[in-house]
């Protein structure tokens, strides 16, 4: 049996905010406890993270443009972190032939990782990264290291 080009889970879920300051302290409020590196807010919710990120630069490095009332960007975005450079143009590719549409190719990232961003034919953004700063575990799941 052949494996999927893209195994069926998420790794991140990245909503974009207006102000960070507020929406990490109304996660904390609810008991989700972050951890702020570089203006992005990591939050462990069980075998994923929830990043929270300025919703202007999350547009940008989707490379989609901001705003909903036209069906552009939303302010989320869903990640599918993978173990290898080669996977992140791997799985662009096949989305690229399913129909989506490449919004930002793959290529090395600020952080050390490689990834690139497709939208699937709904406008949902997906961003395919390889981070090594992330580790994941055996079955696929993202444990942050702090």
């Amino acid at each position: 049996m052949e494996s999927a080009p893209m195994q069926p889970r998420i790794s991140l879920i990245t909503l974009g905010v207006d102000d960070l300051a507020r929406a990490r302290d109304f996660y904390a409020a609810l008991g989700w406890k972050g951890h702020e590196v570089e203006e992005t807010v990591f939050i462990q919710a069980g075998a994923l993270v929830l990043s929270l990120w300025s919703r202007e630069k999350l547009a940008a490095d989707s490379g989609v443009p901001l705003g909903s009332a036209d069906g552009a960007f939303g302010g989320i975005a869903l990640a599918h972190n993978v173990r290898a450079e080669a996977e992140v143009d791997a799985i662009l590719a096949v989305a690229e032939q399913a129909g989506a549409a490449i919004t930002r190719p793959a290529a090395p990232t600020f952080y050390g990782g490689y990834a690139g961003c497709f939208t699937d034919p709904d406008g949902h953004v997906w961003e395919i990264a390889h981070n090594p700063g992330f580790p994941l575990d055996e079955d696929g799941a993202i444990r942050l290291p702090f």
